[in-house]
């Protein structure tokens, strides 16, 4: 069984590479189609094209991987079954299990360079890609969003209305210190400025109201430098911060979020999750991939290929959907994040009983 492991493990990786490159190509046309107006318009250079499309190629490798993966193992087996040459492996005493081995042995190497990639690499290209979104095809915003709340520690919280890049300075600024409901301090400034040199913030016409059990205390004053545990960075991060980040980084980030108290933690949290169940998929839908395709059929290979294009997208729809759900607050996000995985295991384990022995 050697030589066949050797030859099976060879055509799949030789397929999904195909398949990888030919889907990725597809998208990558469509999309320079589409946004080319938009280059010509805003005079973007063609490196600076090239790069994008390399690291937008490398977010579709990550995203179709599902696809490419149930695509090329039933493309694979289907073929083998339809020359009969399964039924002859199993009629030579190989059980179903062991011929399974190269098919896992192989999905398992593109798990293993999935995690990498999702570690390591594909934060980069997502940077790259999101970077390359706000500088050509969103030109014009120097300032962020409106009305700005981020949690700096679990009892306190800052208010912007604007803030702005270019000059890291923001305007209509409070910091307020709530304990059990009660209103204990609150900081406002017209304008509060970052200052490179000292690495603190200095806030302009400022106004300080403490509250006591006797009374309150008051004051104001034209100036006031002040250290709080955010930078500008913290006000002009993209929405998909938490996938631009290294697994590394991004544990890192999340105990900073944990020690402010703040509300987004979740979402660095799933995606940290995230990183470490998807290359399981790639073992759990080789594993139904082969049982689907082992027997022979009338109908050739292209049903089964149709058929697991429509499980493959259906296990993208399952993903999207309890990723949804787990940031939308559910009690366990960890088991949320993992639904498609189990649930397509199962799915799996009760196919199995139906192969061919």
């Amino acid at each position: 069984m050697k030589i066949l492991d050797k030859l099976i493990i060879k055509e799949f990786l030789k397929t999904y590479f195909f398949v990888v490159v030919m889907l990725i190509l597809i998208v990558l046309v469509l999309d320079f189609t589409e946004k080319n107006d938009t280059y010509i318009r805003n005079q973007v250079p063609t490196l600076d094209i090239i790069r994008y499309m390399g690291n937008y190629g490398l977010y579709l490798n990550n995203l179709l991987t599902p696809i490419t993966v149930f695509i090329a193992v039933i493309f694979i087996t289907s073929k083998m079954a339809g020359r009969t040459e399964i039924i002859a492996i199993l009629s030579s005493g190989v059980s179903f299990v062991r011929l399974l081995r190269p098919f896992l042995f192989a999905a398992a190497m593109i798990g293993g360079v999935s995690f990498l990639m999702n570690g390591w690499i594909l934060p980069g290209a997502t940077a790259g890609v999101t970077e390359f979104k706000i500088k050509y095809l969103e030109t014009g915003r120097s300032a962020t969003d409106p009305n700005i709340h981020i949690q700096v520690a679990p009892n306190t919280l800052a208010y912007l209305s604007r803030f702005y890049r270019t000059a890291s300075t923001g305007y209509q600024f409070t910091l307020e210190e709530i304990r059990d409901g009660q209103l204990i301090s609150k900081l406002s400034a017209d304008r509060i400025l970052w200052d490179t040199t000292k690495n603190a913030w200095r806030l302009e016409n400022w106004r300080l109201r403490v509250l006591r059990e006797d009374g309150e205390d008051f004051s104001v004053g034209t100036e006031l430098d002040t250290v709080l545990s955010i930078t500008p960075n913290d006000f002009d991060l993209p929405e998909n911060h938490h996938e631009t980040l290294k697994l590394p980084e991004l544990s890192r980030q999340i105990k900073i979020l944990e020690s402010r108290g703040a509300d987004n933690v979740s979402y660095y949290k799933i995606e940290r999750y995230v990183r470490f169940m998807s290359p399981f998929a790639a073992v759990i839908l080789t594993f139904i991939g082969v049982i689907m395709s082992a027997r022979k059929t009338r109908g050739g290979s292209g049903f089964q290929i149709a058929m697991g294009f429509l499980l493959a997208f259906v296990y993208i729809l399952l993903f999207i959907l309890s990723r949804t759900f787990a940031e939308a607050g559910s009690s366990y996000p960890i088991l949320a994040v993992w639904l498609p995985n189990i649930i397509f295991a199962a799915t799996g384990l009760v196919l199995y009983k139906t192969v061919p022995r």
